[in-house]
Parts: structure tokens; sequence; C-alpha cells
């Protein structure tokens, strides 16, 4: 059995226990909803930079593709010059000092 002074002593530091368990739960609340705000707005700024990094990579992937198709082209272009060129280099002496003696 309890004696009428713990009894009288309990009933005392309730409300202070009370009163300190509802601002601890108060502050609680408050820092856990700024925390979550402060994590969604992160959240959103991730998925943007994310947006922005896809699109940038699709760009730069459309840019080497031209690019790479610019120089197909351009392969193309010198390969009939380039055959030209090594077919006359094997048809050519094996120095330029026989077409001096050809010169008039």
């Amino acid at each position: 059995m309890s004696s009428p002074a713990s009894e009288e002593a309990t009933e005392k530091s309730l409300p202070v226990e009370t009163i300190d368990a509802e601002r601890i739960r108060s502050s609680i609340a408050r820092l856990t909803s700024n925390s979550t705000d402060e994590l969604g707005k992160l959240m959103a700024e991730l998925e943007r930079l994310q947006e922005f990094l896809k699109t940038e990579t699709e760009r730069v992937q459309r840019e080497i593709e031209g690019v790479l198709d610019g120089i197909g082209i351009i392969i193309e272009a010198i390969a009939p010059w380039k055959t030209a060129g090594l077919a006359g280099a094997q048809n050519s002496p094996a120095n330029g000092r026989d077409k001096l003696k050809r010169w008039p």
C-alpha cells in the first residue's frame, strides 16, 4: 500500500511531467515537420536535376550522332581521293628526281 505522502508527491509531479512530455512531443512534432518539409523540397530539387541531366544527356547524344554522321560524309568524300592518291603513288617512281630529269 502506498503512503499518503507518496501519493501526494506523485500527484504534484504529474502535471510537471505532463507539461514536460507535452513540450517534448510538441518539439518533436515541429522538428519532424520541418525535416519532412525540407526532405520534400530536396526530393523535388533532385527530381528537377535528374530531368535536366536526362535532357542534357539526350542533347549531347544527338550532337555526337550528328558529328559522327558528318565524319562519315567526310570519309566518303575523301575516300576516292585517297584511293586515287594511293594508285598514283604506286605508279610513280621511288623518288622525285626522275621527274626533274624529264623537265625541259
